[in-house]
């Protein structure tokens, strides 16, 4: 009857590992998003010097 919960393991969270950094991965964004900017405003200003 009670068989359902034996096979469920709740974790009390003091087993964790150390995060991994994530400078990378917010310089990585950082730099997506720039070339995005950069690349919408080149855009636009080609957009308005042509008309």
């Amino acid at each position: 009857m009670d068989s359902h919960h034996k096979h469920a393991q709740v974790s009390d969270g003091t087993d964790h590992k150390p995060e991994p950094s994530l400078l990378g991965t917010f310089a990585s964004v950082l730099l997506v998003g720039l070339f995005l900017v950069i690349s919408w405003v080149a855009v636009f200003l080609l957009f308005i010097s042509r008309q």
